[in-house]
């Protein structure tokens, strides 16, 4: 297998994802039902356990082709894959690099793709002081999402690369598919901070609002329930 960090990767399976990004260093449960992603999983697994999942733009197309992956993903190796009895296949994937496709080949059983990694950049030596900045914020935006596992907040702490803490709290943060992509297609890392600062920031700020909202509102309630007792 070529190196996967600088040299250009050919005829990788590819996976086409509904409504998901999964991000370098994640470990990510997949249910494959398609006949063209299971035979792409067959290939990979009876190869280099190498797997190319990409993004669909839209979530409905079932038989997509390049214009409907978006064309940069993440180069995955199946840890694991079990066959189920509906004839649905249960993968479990880690995520390698970020690749950016070159060539899609849709003229077989399945996509088949050449990738160029892409190199992770910071241009600053300012490692340590986004790894303390991002883990103070999306320990914030913890105490508003309740959908985060306080296991998860505790384990982010022995991670001290920029990028794979950046990439494990955007997998956790409630947001939309394009922002997801958005953030999987920033390679530089200083880009990256500032979009996933901004999403947890406007989460926190929405919470904010809704809370001050549902202050005022309780306070209204109990006065017009006091006015009606006294009337």
């Amino acid at each position: 297998m070529t190196d996967q960090h600088d040299k250009l990767m050919t005829d990788i399976p590819v996976l086409p994802l509904r409504d998901m990004v999964v991000y370098p260093h994640g470990v990510q449960p997949l249910f494959v039902g398609t006949e063209r992603s299971i035979q792409a999983l067959d290939a990979a697994m009876d190869h280099d356990k190498q797997v190319l999942l990409l993004a669909k733009r839209d979530a409905e197309t079932e038989s997509p082709d390049r214009d409907d992956l978006y064309e940069i993903g993440t180069v995955a190796t199946l840890l694991q894959l079990l066959k189920l009895p509906d004839g649905t296949v249960k993968v479990l994937v880690e995520g390698g690099v970020r690749a950016r496709v070159l060539e899609l080949d849709d003229s077989g059983e399945y996509l088949l793709a050449d990738v160029e990694p892409l190199q992770e950049t910071l241009e600053t030596e300012s490692g340590e002081s986004i790894v303390r900045s991002v883990l103070a914020r999306f320990e914030q935006y913890a105490q508003v999402n309740k959908n985060v596992p306080e296991e998860v907040v505790a384990s982010l702490s022995g991670i001290d690369e920029p990028g794979r803490l950046l990439d494990t709290i955007a997998a956790q943060m409630s947001i939309g598919l394009e922002e997801r992509q958005q953030i999987l297609e920033s390679a530089d890392i200083e880009s990256r901070l500032e979009r996933v600062l901004s999403l947890m920031d406007a989460e926190v700020d929405v919470y904010q609002m809704e809370k001050r909202i549902r202050g005022r509102v309780k306070k209204q309630m109990e006065k017009s329930q006091r006015e009606y007792y006294l009337n």
